[in-house]
């Protein structure tokens, strides 16, 4: 369930991100290419990126270990940069999906996509229950 939840937000980050023209980074639909085509698009593409950022992200960000220290954790932008543009090379490879021009506004753009899922990750976090004291 929590996978369904992440995608479905992943999905809405990267829809938000796509309707800021600068970071030029886009969405094929499946073709046709109506409304709900271009819905299932960002699901699988959120999905992919879920995937991408669970399996590749892990092994990146161990390796990358030192230099995260070494920049005190600004490394993790380019390697968020790297996993977007990653799963848009995925994607694209399909004939649909996701579409960043430049490395570096993809990294602007994964930036959003991580603040986005950070507050909505706030917002849907399930709360503990606290024992009641009489």
């Amino acid at each position: 369930m929590r996978f369904i939840i992440r995608v479905v937000v992943n999905a809405f980050a990267l829809w938000v991100v796509t309707l800021i023209p600068v970071l030029q980074v886009s969405v094929i639909a499946f073709p046709p290419g109506g409304d709900l085509q271009l819905v299932l698009t960002l699901l699988a593409v959120a999905a992919i990126f879920a995937l991408v950022n669970t399996i590749i992200g892990t092994v990146v960000k161990i390796v990358a270990f030192p230099l995260y220290i070494l920049t005190l954790g600004l490394i993790g932008f380019v390697i968020n940069g790297f996993l977007l543009w990653l799963t848009a090379a995925i994607t694209s490879g399909f004939g649909w999906g996701l579409r960043v021009e430049h490395f570096w506004w993809g990294v602007v753009a994964a930036l959003l996509i991580s603040l986005i899922n950070g507050v909505f990750g706030f917002i849907l976090r399930p709360q503990r229950k606290r024992p009641r004291r009489d």
